[in-house]
């Protein structure tokens, strides 16, 4: 996949020239393959001037404001289901050269652990588009923590640009799985307006006054779609296994996967 000149001037992003499309090409090789950086085509000029753009760009928000802007164009193109988004999460095994990041900031955020969990809500796909599955957000933990603790935080981060108006931040519904089944986070839900489609866990609770909660099993059904969203985040070399040491550049190809993934509804007519 390349991103052109002609597509990056559109989305408001300060990127310029041949150097910039040939950089992009290298970090989506770099994604699917998983090969380190030294291992860099020559194709693609020196190694260390594609890994110094890439920094760049990790460290200055290049990448999440091309990922805003492409949610910005999808919105508009009526690609976004604004009424149902889902949450998930996934483990990844870390390899040993992982390790040694560091122990402040984002570079010790999956220290402690082996695994760590890219948690992510996904948008529902309209009618007309069902394969097409686009992430909104997401979040790196690590993988001893519970998911219900983590999903508020991914919640509140999501804002969904437009032309007229405030950035779009809440659901009218939200599909998840049964571990996220938590009483705290079914009062964030009533707080909000949003309807949650959780399944309840098989164990023991103390009744409450008032009638009990309903379970939309059709629409829970539909949430399959998240599911397949990981398995196609997981056929790139470079997020099914993190030999990144700072978390800081995991979370940068993590970004570079959602990208691909929004423009694949433009470039590809199979997702």
């Amino acid at each position: 996949m390349k991103i052109s000149f002609r597509l990056t001037c559109p989305l408001g992003v300060d990127v310029h020239g041949a150097m910039t499309d040939r950089c992009s090409t290298a970090f989506f090789w770099i994604l699917c393959s998983g090969a380190k950086w030294r291992d860099l085509p020559e194709r693609f000029g020196p190694w260390k001037t594609v890994y110094q753009r890439f920094r760049q760009w990790r460290d200055d928000g290049t990448l999440e404001r091309i990922l805003s802007r492409l949610h910005l164009k999808l919105r508009e193109d009526g690609y976004m289901d604004l009424d149902t988004w889902m949450a998930d999460s996934t483990s990844i095994r870390a390899t040993r050269s992982a390790a040694g990041g560091g122990k402040k900031g984002l570079s010790g955020a999956v220290r402690p652990c082996p695994w760590a969990k890219p948690r992510r809500p996904d948008d529902q796909d309209p009618p007309g588009l069902r394969y097409q599955r686009r992430a909104l957000s997401f979040l790196l933990s690590p993988g001893q923590h519970a998911d219900p603790r983590y999903l508020v935080p991914v919640m509140e981060q999501i804002r969904l640009p437009g032309h007229a108006g405030r950035p779009r931040k809440r659901c009218r519904h939200l599909l998840a799985g049964r571990g996220y089944d938590s009483d705290r986070l079914r009062p964030y839900c009533d707080r909000y307006g949003i309807r949650p489609a959780i399944r309840r866990r098989q164990m023991h609770r103390r009744p409450k006054p008032g009638l009990p909660r309903l379970f939309e099993r059709p629409r829970y059904r539909r949430r399959n779609v998240i599911e397949r969203l990981f398995g196609w985040m997981k056929e790139k070399r470079r997020l099914c296994t993190r030999y990144d040491k700072l978390a800081e550049s995991y979370r940068a190809m993590v970004t570079l996967a959602c990208i691909e993934r929004c423009l694949r509804i433009y470039f590809s007519d199979e997702a």
